[in-house]
């Protein structure tokens, strides 16, 4: 029997579009479905999203979230998704103390719900909502060494068969995305992409030669481009430091006319 992963990284692409039918996503919503139909299943989610961001990590430790609509401008059955999976607010204090006992000062906070990083992409892979989960924000700063010393505190998740999300989006240029295609934009993401997707699977690297990659991610060929601000990339970080290894698996998508990619560990 296969073991669960110990994370995934995912491009969740744009707001509730993925639900809606939007051609765009149909690459990605058939990628996240694959996904999910051919790893075990897990007990638990934790789910990391760009769209929230403390000055400490963050626990949602709600045993009934409800629904951040965090979008704006779509049509009016985007604002009647539905996605009723239970909170865990025991595995929301453990992870709590797992932090504390790394060193990260952490918070639980029982009042806030999933933005639509967690139900949209949870949507697509487990469309039941049965399986409980928590959402981990990401801190102010956005500091990438700093994300991954949160995934390190976070390593024996897996062994108790809770699976990682780390919910982002490995391009994320919103101005790209509403402007003509050209040459020099497919070269800036396509050249973005071919780094990250050797950063993560190259055996021959050493883990702090991965780590030091990571965390000078800026320096990419095309990197302030795909990521004008790191929030949807600072996700992956936190996967990566959950692993501290190179990615078993990598996807290859295409999000809205914008290559993209997804990692499991």
């Amino acid at each position: 029997m296969k073991s669960l992963p110990k994370a995934l990284f995912i491009s969740h692409g744009g707001g509730p579009l993925p639900l809606l039918g939007d051609p765009g996503h149909s690459d990605m919503v058939t990628c996240l479905q694959g996904i999910a139909t051919n790893m075990p299943r897990p007990d638990a989610i934790l789910v990391v999203s760009a769209h929230w961001e403390e000055s400490v990590p963050t626990l949602t430790a709600l045993s009934t979230p409800p629904l951040i609509y965090d979008y704006y401008g779509f049509p009016p059955e985007s604002y009647d998704i539905h996605y009723p999976c239970a909170g865990e607010p025991s595995l929301a204090r453990e992870i709590y103390h797992q932090l504390g006992n790394a060193g990260i000062e952490a918070r639980l906070d029982e009042t806030r719900g999933f933005d639509h990083g967690v139900f949209v992409p949870l949507k697509i892979m487990y469309p039941d909502a049965d399986i409980p989960c928590v959402q981990l924000s990401l801190v102010n700063g956005l500091d990438p060494a700093f994300h991954i010393k949160i995934g390190n505190a976070l390593q024996n998740l897996a062994s108790q068969n809770v699976l990682v999300i780390g919910s982002g989006f490995s391009f994320h240029n919103l101005k790209a995305f509403f402007s003509p295609d050209n040459a020099q934009s497919r070269q800036l993401n396509e050249s973005f992409e071919q780094w990250l997707q050797t950063v993560t699977t190259d055996t021959s690297l050493s883990e702090q030669q991965r780590q030091e990659l990571l965390i000078n991610w800026a320096d990419a060929p095309g990197a302030r481009f795909c990521h004008p601000r790191e929030e949807h990339l600072l996700p992956l970080h936190v996967c990566y430091g959950v692993a501290q290894a190179p990615c078993a698996e990598q996807y290859e998508v295409t999000i809205l006319n914008k290559k993209s990619s997804m990692y499991l560990w």
